[in-house]
């Protein structure tokens, strides 16, 4: 089952992660990990950050493929979610790729060229750890990955990733 986050309302104050099926509509069903396994943190280079306003600490790895394919592009709200990548120079981005995406870069290189065939644009691309950070601090609904080893500012929220 394919997972995607979604707010419940703008009443609650914050998002949470529902079953793709439900989308665009709003969801019902009860938050994501209800099973879930959490992945030991030390098992990736990497670690998933949001913006403050996603409010969910954890995310599965399908919800994730399908937020960074854009194949979940609206948050339940009609507000954007909004990927950012590493370079494809990054051995970050290269760990990211296969253990989320299931795909090398070169393989995720012709997903996107067919998808811009059909006018949906791969996330931005964000040269260092540092212009990720900054950009999902400034920008609500963003969400990347950084390096684990990077220092988290209080203006973004690391999430956990689980199977």
């Amino acid at each position: 089952m394919r997972r995607a986050a979604f707010p419940p309302s703008a009443a609650h104050g914050g998002y949470r992660l529902c079953d793709v099926s439900c989308f665009p509509y709003s969801c019902s069903r009860p938050s994501l990990l209800a099973g879930q396994t959490p992945v030991d943190a030390g098992s990736t280079p990497y670690r998933v950050i949001v913006h403050p306003q996603v409010k969910d600490g954890r995310i599965t790895r399908g919800a994730l493929s399908s937020i960074f394919l854009k194949q979940a592009p609206k948050w339940n709200d009609g507000s954007a979610i909004l990927p950012v990548d590493q370079s494809v120079r990054s051995s970050i981005r290269r760990s990211f790729s296969g253990d989320v995406l299931l795909q090398g870069i070169p393989e995720v290189q012709i997903y996107w060229q067919r998808r811009m065939t059909q006018g949906v644009t791969p996330p931005p691309v964000k040269a260092t750890d540092e212009e990720v950070v900054a950009f999902v601090a400034s920008t609500p609904g963003a969400i990347g990955y950084v390096s684990t080893t990077v220092l988290l500012p209080e203006s973004v929220r690391a999430v956990e990733l689980t199977d």
